[in-house]
């Protein structure tokens, strides 16, 4: 990797993953702007949301087939042009089909960020990988927590939601430019053979991983995409309970390699499964400011899904290559993109029952609200019981596990 700058790269990267991740914050903190401004029903808003959620699988499977071929740097070329074309086609919206279209250029961006930077990273720090993966994967929750803020901040001094949109634009373009100005690695340490990762995929554990991610994914993103209109009338204020959770979240994974080399990455995973379960049923039940301790419990609970499962994949199906790691993520964001709208009628539904019982309008949100979180408990609890299971036979796939810095040739 002559004359490729790793740090200026992972940093660059961090600063796409900012982005990324303040297009899912700021888009929870305008979600009562756009219904009120557009006249959505919350259905409406779960189809709007479920787009971002949608482009971003579909540009992994396409970045991931493709990454071999083309390289991290063009697919980095693909997430600039989309982010800036879906976040000025949304400040330029004008109802339900603008945004939709808008929001699905946000996702393929977003996908294209992940395709582009999981495999560099992961082949540009072999001798620890997942501990990587979790640091580059702080700067999720980190947007997430700078995008809430933002987005509290500038809904109380009564800023619209084009500003906060624009506002976005900003670290785009300083990624965009960081990245243009480096050259990339070549990939030395991943399976860079597309047929034989085709041929990976057929791995029943693969399979079984794919299934467990469309769950942890919904875990995470489910109640944070959902945390304004859940908690609006909560007693807590959503969007700090979003920057707290998040905040948890970045510090958790910034801190992750001890966890993961202690506990190995399956015992993180059914840790993590465990503690949302409990998370998600005790904010459902939980009352003013006992939701803040709910939300602690879950950002501890969902901090380590995503980087480690992308790490698993790396280490114990390495044959997948840069195609199995973007196909783990994009079916956890399709899974996210197919629950979004089912959310939203959840709401819709709830609180219809919740009027017709009497509740007033503030009241009928709030038991809608918690009606919601009950049902989102099933998806973490679901995963425990899978992550369970693959937990019994881990000293078998510990054997299947690729040494760290070490390709997937030289272990065969």
């Amino acid at each position: 990797m002559k004359n490729v700058n790793k740090n200026q790269l992972f940093v660059a990267a961090c600063i796409s993953l900012v982005v990324t991740s303040m297009t899912f914050a700021i888009r929870a903190g305008i979600l009562t702007q756009l219904g009120e401004e557009f006249m959505l029903s919350n259905q409406q808003l779960g189809w709007i949301n479920s787009m971002g959620f949608f482009g971003f699988p579909i540009a992994m499977i396409f970045g991931g087939l493709l990454y071999n071929k083309i390289g991290a740097r063009k697919l980095m070329v693909t997430a600039f042009v989309c982010h800036m074309l879906g976040l000025v086609l949304t400040i330029m919206a004008g109802g339900f089909w603008t945004l939709i279209i808008s929001t699905f250029f946000i996702g393929f961006a977003n996908g294209s960020v992940e395709a582009a930077c999981n495999p560099m990273i992961a082949d540009m720090f072999t001798k620890n990988r997942t501990a990587m993966l979790n640091r580059f994967h702080v700067w999720f929750p980190g947007g997430i927590v700078i995008g809430s803020l933002i987005s509290k901040f500038m809904t109380d001094f009564g800023m619209g939601w084009q500003v906060q949109i624009a506002v976005m634009l900003i670290p785009t373009l300083i990624y965009g430019y960081m990245f243009f100005k480096q050259q990339f690695p070549e990939s030395e340490h991943i399976e860079t053979d597309t047929t034989k990762n085709i041929k990976g995929l057929a791995d029943p554990l693969f399979i079984f991983i794919m299934i467990c991610m469309t769950l942890t994914a919904i875990s995470e993103f489910g109640p944070q995409q959902w945390v304004e209109r859940i908690l609006g009338n909560s007693g807590a204020s959503p969007m700090l309970v979003l920057a707290m959770v998040t905040g948890i979240m970045a510090i958790g994974r910034y801190f992750a390699g001890p966890i993961v080399h202690r506990l190995n990455p399956i015992g993180v995973l059914v840790m993590s499964a465990l503690i949302t379960t409990a998370a998600v049923y005790s904010m459902s039940v939980a009352e003013g400011s006992m939701i803040y301790f709910a939300a602690i419990l879950f950002a501890l609970g969902v901090c380590y899904f995503w980087p480690t499962m992308i790490g698993f994949t790396s280490e114990y199906l390495p044959k997948t290559g840069a195609l199995g790691m973007s196909l783990v993520g994009g079916a956890g964001m399709f899974s996210t993109a197919i629950w979004q709208p089912v959310i939203g009628g959840w709401l819709d539904s709830a609180k219809e029952t919740a009027v017709a019982s009497g509740l007033t309008d503030q009241i009928a949100e709030l038991a809608a609200g918690k009606a919601t979180l009950g049902k989102m408990m099933f998806f973490p609890l679901a995963v425990l019981i899978l992550f369970s299971i693959l937990f019994l036979f881990r000293k078998k796939l510990e054997e299947r596990r690729v040494p760290q810095g070490h390709t997937a040739e030289e272990v065969v």
